[in-house]
């Protein structure tokens, strides 16, 4: 949070658009954000007093919960300026971070025989692999470089892309297909035909993003993106 924190502020900034509006949009982001990482935790047990304890186990639900609240909150002020832009290099760099803290505290991921495959201490909540002592895929590494990688690419494309809130939309686009595809390294349970809560919770959203990347791609919108810029 305190990376995401300064990210945005000086993006903002740069942007010339530090003022009370982005802020007041940013407390939204807060709030509903808590709200939905505990309404999406607590829907994988549909019991109330596991609310507080399984609550805030779902970045998904956060980052929803997060995006409602941005718009709640800038309608409430009547503030119309979009600000996804801000919030897309801010959020990539602050789930880089606090992506660590899940690869030292949960379940790795599934089985592999990779090289690179990782043990995890038995006593890690949730994890047969655990317990059997086997080498399992560090999910959580391959999203930090995720992570990581989206963060410069936003960096890069920032000035390119001039078309208000595009940039936050290829990145949510980017995770969403990426988070998608590293579920099936995860130790998440699988529920129906091999997919898992977040997949499954994924697909509508990858259906709708489809179709919006394919309406700016036709409107030029990307365009810039591969178009070399000119050195004066």
């Amino acid at each position: 949070m305190a990376v995401a924190a300064v990210v945005f502020v000086r993006e903002a900034r740069r942007r010339g658009a530090l003022n009370e509006q982005s802020l007041f949009a940013v407390a939204g982001a807060l709030v509903g954000g808590a709200i939905g990482m505990r309404l999406a935790g607590w829907m994988e047990t549909l019991q109330l007093d596991s609310l507080w304890l399984y609550g805030s186990r779902s970045i998904l639900g956060g980052l929803t919960g997060a995006y409602v609240g941005v718009l709640v909150a800038k309608r409430i002020i009547g503030f119309r300026e979009r600000t996804g832009d801000l919030f897309a290099p801010a959020v990539a760099l602050g789930m880089a971070v606090g992506r660590i803290g899940c690869h030292l505290t949960e379940a790795p991921g599934r089985p592999t025989d990779l090289p690179w495959g990782v043990h995890a201490p038995a006593t890690t909540p949730e994890c047969p692999g655990c317990l059997a002592g086997q080498a399992m895929h560090p999910s959580f590494i391959y999203e930090i470089i995720f992570q990581l990688a989206a963060f410069a690419a936003l960096v890069w494309a920032r000035d390119r892309l001039t078309r208000p809130g595009e940039l936050f939309t290829l990145y949510v686009a980017a995770y969403a297909i990426f988070r998608f595809l590293v579920e099936f390294t995860r130790a998440n349970e699988t529920i129906w035909l091999d997919l898992t809560r977040p997949q499954w919770f994924l697909i509508p959203g990858l259906l709708l993003l489809a179709v919006r990347l394919g309406y700016g791609w036709r409107r030029g919108y990307y365009a810039p993106l591969f178009t070399r810029k000119v050195m004066t």
